[in-house]
């Protein structure tokens, strides 16, 4: 399993720490160890990591009260090691802030399917996009953040609805907002006479919005899904 993770392993055993750094270091982890909670620390101000293994008996500042002040300032996820096995301090760890707690002695691989288990309930950082301020459609240009339709320096006037529909379309453009959707987010009852009445809305808008209204250009109909916005 190739994987980009980033995995910090606190433990005070130097002999451990070095087994798990090379075990994990051959299934794919990019993986860095640190002795103590001070020397978590000092990485943990430089680096970025995805996961930290935490060993709780540590001399100096334990695990659990690491776990504790490291969650006032960070969410990284956090699975305990620990020679307790009792149901009260599994609890505790939980409590303090981590993610998961796996008793010692322990099988490598079941660490590893636990590191997994919990990479995989970490949400992905959505990537930022760059939010478009206006739409063009041909000639005709819409402000998002203004709610107007323009044709060059003429504002062209909307209906509530129209405005409203713009809105909603312009949330998802090129993508279909069925029928059903529509009637729902302009706050009008269900049924068939509702969806007839937002088709009339859609050939009013396109009247403002398309060169030709009969062959849409911008304001399509999609067979089966909708209605979508497709601007330039």
């Amino acid at each position: 399993m190739e994987t980009d993770a980033h995995i910090l392993i606190v433990d005070d055993d130097e002999r451990i720490r070095g087994l798990l750094v090379k075990f994990l270091g051959r299934h794919g982890f990019f993986v860095s160890g640190a002795r103590d909670a001070a020397h978590a620390r000092r990485l943990l101000s430089g680096l970025e990591f995805d996961l930290i293994v935490l060993d709780v008996m540590m001399p100096g500042e334990d695990g659990l009260t690491l776990t504790r002040n490291l969650r006032q300032t960070l969410s990284t996820p956090i699975l305990l090691l620990t020679a307790k096995g009792e149901a009260s301090d599994r609890i505790d760890g939980l409590e303090a802030g981590a993610d998961d707690y796996l008793p010692k002695p322990f099988e490598p691989k079941e660490l590893l399917l636990r590191i997994n288990a919990i990479l995989r309930r970490v949400p992905k950082a959505e990537p930022d996009r760059e939010v478009p301020k206006t739409l063009q459609m041909g000639d005709i240009r819409y402000d998002l953040s203004r709610g107007e339709l323009w044709h060059g320096t003429d504002l062209i006037r909307l209906t509530a609805t129209e405005s409203a529909l713009l809105r909603i379309f312009s949330a998802s453009p090129h993508e279909p907002v069925s029928r059903t959707k529509l009637v729902e987010d302009l706050g009008r009852g269900q049924g068939q006479a509702q969806e007839r009445a937002v088709d009339v809305q859609i050939t009013r808008l396109r009247r403002k919005l398309e060169r030709n209204p009969k062959s849409p250009r911008y304001l399509q109909t999609v067979r089966g899904a909708g209605y979508m916005l497709a601007p330039d």
